[in-house]
């Protein structure tokens, strides 16, 4: 049967432009960031950047952080919101879902405080796409042996439209 030309996306694209979308939900003024938590090629749970459920936004109440003049990868304790790793994380927890062996898909590479939850949740992969100015994070990856993987380029199956760096275990 043909497929009319039409190229079917890899597992590791179809999540990630799964999280893109996720993305579209955040609240924060200055990066929209969205995450997907993958086993066995099913989603367990997502998450994106924003504020606590129940507390006002930064759509609402402005970025402190740009109030404060505060650069990117710095000082991440000065924000409204949970970062989209974290909101997956916790939302695995609140529904008694195991993040043990799996896999997350995220729009950006992790932060440090991200990193360092991701480890404690037993995830084992990380594919992202965006970079982040936190080369810690990375660090912490790689001394726990979870691979990452980042996908650069048009969002598509086809290699020799992407670049694919992979740090092995």
């Amino acid at each position: 049967m043909s497929n009319n030309g039409r190229q079917r996306p890899g597992w590791d694209e179809y999540f990630l432009e799964i999280a893109h979308v996720v993305a579209k939900r955040s609240t924060c003024v200055r990066r929209q960031i969205g995450a997907v938590i993958v086993r066995d090629r099913r989603i367990l749970t997502t998450g994106y950047n924003g504020a606590p459920s129940g507390l006002r936004h930064c759509l609402e109440t402005g970025c402190l952080r740009d109030q404060l003049g505060i650069p990117s990868g710095t000082r991440t304790e000065m924000c409204r919101a949970l970062h989209s790793e974290m909101n997956a994380i916790i939302q695995a927890a609140q529904h008694g879902v195991s993040t043990k062996g799996a896999t997350l898909y995220c729009t950006h590479q992790p932060c440090s405080v991200c990193a360092r939850m991701l480890i404690n949740a037993g995830i084992t992969r990380v594919v992202y796409t965006g970079g982040y100015p936190d080369d810690f994070s990375m660090e912490l990856l790689q001394e726990a042996g979870i691979e990452t993987v980042r996908i650069t380029g048009e969002e598509s199956s086809r290699t020799e439209d992407c670049l694919i760096e992979v740090s092995e275990k």
